[in-house]
């Protein structure tokens, strides 16, 4: 007999949804902060403005995590696909039926509202792995389950780009987390890391001195081979690598004169100098640290933020929304942000170690990947350390759509938490 309502609320891990909930509540008073304004939006409870919209996505967000909860946790197992390719034809739908908002072709406009449907391609394609991944004879080891994985991550990235998102399309990266995690060779995150590297070294290196360092590294690494290894295999085998990353470092340029569009170029550009282009793309960047660094170690107080008043930082209530935070509770607000969002994604981690379901597990370190890079990659851009791509920070940021889609990610591994036990009864 499935356990009651009650006793699946009492296996619920309270210290997951206290972390969720004080992240929810905070980032809420800072989406009120950044649109604060005493005589045209005085109230946090004014629903014209973007912190009382907020206030209606946390009502809804309550409703779709008490559905969540309701449904039989077989369900997300049992219908991983399904929720998967649903998730491709809204993705393929939002290309033809899609509103262009802020240059990217992403958004469904439902009345004063908008969805976008890449924000719950992230958990589709986390149900659709942890499926894959947990079916009988499956090893990344394999070159044909790699390939499998690859297009199950690849085919929404690809839909997702399509749309003009290139920052929704870099989260997919995360997965490797997750694939390195379930036996993926280490080989694959190297050549990524590797290749990201290479790239950034392009842009800001002369190509010569790259060049050189990359033949001194071979013949280093040939003349440090072991005597039984010293064969002519492996010699090949380094000087194909070596050609490889010459290749990437050529590629680049190409790459980004060609592929890349002039805003995408611009970011990058000023990630190196943002006084390059200070009053265009390099403006949210220094205005960002100008805000933060004002803040101090106490902050300016609440509501209190001048930065913020005065609309310096573009994007406030949404991708730069840690401006608020800094600007207004200093170093330990900030602190505070970070230590929260941190604490919850180790709280996932140990969670997702302790399933005995391997496709709980799967789908556990999938949340946590997420949240991980949204995290890395959103505060690195408000402090000059990434570029900026305009992906939200998780339950901080203003908007329906990244509010509906990590509550979703986050309430159904919990729920898959909290018949632990009774999974471990049937195995």
């Amino acid at each position: 007999m499935p356990p009651r309502h009650d006793q699946v609320t009492q296996r619920i891990d309270w210290t997951t949804v206290i972390l969720f909930s004080a992240c929810v509540f905070f980032g809420w008073l800072n989406v009120y902060a950044a649109v604060y304004n005493p005589e045209t939006h005085p109230s946090i409870f004014d629903f014209g403005n973007s912190s009382g919209k907020q206030l209606i996505w946390i009502g809804t967000t309550v409703l779709l995590i008490i559905a969540i909860l309701v449904i039989d946790y077989r369900f997300y197992d049992t219908f991983a696909f399904f929720i998967y390719g649903f998730v491709l034809l809204l993705l393929g739908a939002v290309l033809f039926l899609g509103t262009d908002i802020k240059g990217s072709h992403s958004w469904f406009k439902i009345g004063a509202f908008s969805l976008q449907p890449a924000e719950f391609a992230k958990m589709g394609t986390t149900l659709a792995l942890a499926r894959y991944l947990s079916s009988p004879g499956v090893n990344l080891s394999k070159f044909k389950d790699q390939l499998n994985v690859g297009l199950i991550v690849g085919v929404p990235a690809l839909l997702i780009l399509a749309s003009n998102e290139t920052g929704s399309t870099l989260v997919f990266a995360a997965f490797l987390i997750l694939l390195y995690r379930e036996g993926l060779p280490g080989i694959y995150p190297l050549i990524v890391v590797i290749t990201a590297v290479l790239f950034v070294l392009a842009l800001s290196v002369p190509p010569l001195y790259i060049f050189i360092g990359i033949a001194a590294l071979g013949v280093l690494i040939g003349l440090n081979l072991p005597r039984y290894a010293q064969h002519t295999r492996n010699y090949l085998l380094i000087g194909g690598l070596g050609l490889a990353m010459t290749g990437v470092v050529l590629g680049t340029s190409f790459v980004f004169n060609n592929l890349l569009q002039p805003h995408q170029q611009s970011r990058i550009k000023v990630l190196f100098d943002p006084e390059a282009d200070y009053r265009g793309a390099g403006w949210n960047v220094i205005q960002s640290k100008i805000a933060i660094g004002s803040g101090g170690v106490f902050g300016k107080g609440y509501l209190q933020g001048t930065q913020t008043k005065f609309d310096f930082v573009p994007e406030q209530s949404t991708d730069f929304i840690f401006c608020t935070v800094g600007e207004e509770h200093g170093f330990f607000g900030s602190i505070l942000v970070v230590g929260l969002l941190l604490g919850l994604m180790l709280r996932l981690v140990y969670l997702a170690e302790k399933q005995r379901s391997r496709f709980a597990r799967v789908y556990g370190y999938g949340v946590a990947s997420i949240l991980f890079f949204h995290f890395m990659v959103n505060l690195g851009m408000t402090i000059g350390l990434m570029p900026v791509i305009g992906i939200p920070l998780p339950f901080f940021s203003y908007g329906g759509s990244s509010l509906w889609s990590f509550s979703i990610l986050l309430f159904i591994f919990l729920k898959l938490d909290a018949h632990r036990s009774q999974i471990l009864s049937r195995a």
